[in-house]
């Protein structure tokens, strides 16, 4: 297989996102964008990967290298062109055999299917490859110059003619190159132009100058959307959650409304699951088989085990992991607990910091106290235990197979298996009391009211 070098840049400043984050950190599907590039770059089968951050950029740096740790890092120090953040990189590209592409770190969406044509056009002879899209609105973008089906330049819009601003194939600035047309080409590149700047793109005219071998391939205006605002960002997202969407309806998920229901890039849902409208995956979250996710939840961090149940309105945070037919109900909120096998926790409950074992029953408005303002301690409850509703266990405790727990009960001690446990006031009633109660009360109240 031939050698890939991806070269990504993620030195802009993104200026337009009117934001604290660094532009290529903001996330799509829950991954930072960078994040995503860098999925696809491994994806397509990069053996090396270069990245061009901007100066100050620490937090850019350190998003990659947890993604790439193996990421050969340099910084672009004044803002140039595309074609000077390049040359940043020359410690990977001057030595590399093979192909390189050059990728940007705002464009989330670009697939291992393009890098792949990529890489396949230039095993095939090409030198450089450019990839090009035709956009509902082409101002401000480079186009493509072609003659006899071969492109021959790239002109930038400042620079272009009224005429070659009519041309709707544009560039989406994700070039290859074979490793020796870069090497041939790059440092050549002036800054004669409207705006001073070294743009890559000239390397199309001086490869052809030449004889070189330059080509291009057209992709989805949607994949190659490149993210420099709010609102293209929205777009982006958008994008993304349509294209998850189909790829679960396709793999036998059931969507109810499939527009209502947002996914992670990492969602994983195996086939025969049923999701209804308004729900969201956080990061992290894996459904098995069978499952059904009720409308109105919010998983994040989670693991559903096979038929099992949630919601609706229900919530799974980190560290929740519902075994085979659990039922997580209406209004309940799991944190860092295994619910066990047909287990249930139908109404109004937190369950955090918990092992629950198979079968047992949680009654409404159960709470595992769990946190005593330092420090988070362990709630756990055997299986066939049965917690009555409006029960608090002050963790941490213990409750044995089989237990039953009274309502309205506040456990602090262990419970033995098959013990009855009751922790509450024993009632008693006084005949007449209440209506001496209220007759009191109403009097207060006309008395107040001057009556």
């Amino acid at each position: 297989m031939t050698e890939l070098l991806s070269i990504i840049l993620a030195a802009g400043e993104g200026t337009r996102m009117r934001s604290s984050t660094p532009k290529v950190l903001h996330q799509v599907g829950g991954l930072p964008m960078i994040g995503h590039v860098l999925r696809t770059a491994q994806s397509a089968g990069a053996s090396s990967i270069a990245l061009v951050v901007g100066a100050s950029s620490e937090r850019v740096r350190a998003s990659a290298m947890a993604a790439a740790p193996d990421a050969l890092v340099s910084e672009q120090h004044e803002r140039l062109g595309t074609g000077h953040a390049v040359r940043q990189a020359q410690a990977a590209y001057a030595t590399a055999k093979g192909n390189v592409i050059v990728l940007y770190a705002d464009n989330p969406l670009v697939s291992p299917k393009t890098l792949a044509e990529i890489a396949k056009r230039l095993d095939d002879g090409a030198d450089i490859v450019v990839v090009a899209y035709r956009p509902a609105d082409p101002t401000n973008l480079g186009r493509l110059l072609t003659l006899d089906g071969r492109l021959v330049a790239i002109r930038e819009h400042k620079d272009a003619s009224e005429d070659e601003r009519k041309i709707d194939l544009c560039n989406s600035g994700i070039m290859g190159f074979k490793a020796d047309a870069l090497r041939g080409v790059i440092d050549r590149i002036g800054n004669a132009n409207a705006k001073g700047e070294y743009y890559l793109t000239d390397a199309v005219e001086l490869a052809n100058a030449d004889g070189r071998r330059v080509e291009y391939v057209e992709a989805d205006p949607a994949e190659v959307v490149g993210v420099d605002d709010r609102s293209k960002l929205a777009q982006a997202e958008a994008t993304f959650q349509e294209l998850r969407r189909a790829d679960f309806m396709a793999a036998g998920v059931t969507l109810h409304d499939p527009k209502s229901v947002w996914f992670s890039y990492d969602t994983e849902i195996a086939q025969d699951v049923t999701i209804e409208p308004n729900v969201v995956f956080g990061p992290g979250v894996k459904i098995d088989t069978g499952a059904v996710i009720h409308a109105f939840s919010h998983l994040e961090g989670a693991h559903v085990g096979a038929n099992a149940s949630v919601g609706p309105f229900a919530r799974l945070r980190p560290g929740a992991n519902l075994g085979e037919g659990a039922k997580i109900g209406n209004f309940v909120e799991v944190k860092k607990a295994d619910i066990g096998k047909g287990a249930k926790v139908s109404h109004l409950s937190y369950i955090g910091d918990a092992s629950i074992g198979s079968d047992v029953n949680i009654g409404a408005g159960v709470i595992t106290v769990n946190y005593d303002g330092y420090n988070k301690h362990q709630t756990v409850i055997g299986n066939n235990a049965f917690i009555g509703s409006n029960t608090s266990l002050i963790a941490p405790v213990n409750v044995g197979p089989g237990a039953l727990v009274g309502s309205g009960s506040v456990i602090t001690d262990d419970v033995e298996a098959d013990a009855l446990a009751l922790a509450r006031g024993r009632q008693v009633n006084k005949p007449g009391r209440a209506k001496d109660i209220f007759a009191a009360a109403k009097a207060e109240k006309l008395n107040k009211k001057g009556l």
